[in-house]
């Protein structure tokens, strides 16, 4: 089974066992996660689509780390006005295990 989610404005594939970086969530190592918004479920040859969720489902998951990525630069010039901006960016993430997919009855 394979659904889409939706968490921190993005979407993610997913299926069981499935490692997934997402924008930063609350909680510790260990901790359980529901992902509430999925946008598609798909079991083998049947396709359920949500308009914009799917109603009953849910994909449940365990936080396993939280850390920063990769330092960026960001540097802003204005050439021939002495202005010049360095400034170094580490995005948050959460580092999260898929556990389960579930579906309700609703068809």
């Amino acid at each position: 089974m394979t659904a889409v989610i939706i968490t921190g404005g993005k979407q993610y594939k997913v299926t069981e066992g499935d490692v997934i970086y997402v924008e930063k969530l609350e909680g510790a190592s260990g901790d359980a996660v529901v992902f509430g918004e999925v946008a598609a479920v798909f079991e083998g040859e049947k396709v359920k689509l949500g308009a914009p969720l799917v109603p009953g489902a849910s994909v449940a998951g365990k936080i396993v780390k939280t850390g920063k990525r990769k330092k960026i630069i960001v540097y802003k010039m204005h050439p021939k006005k002495n202005y010049r901006r360095k400034q170094g960016h580490r995005q948050p993430y959460t580092k999260v295990q898929i556990e389960k997919i579930t579906v309700s009855g609703k068809e």
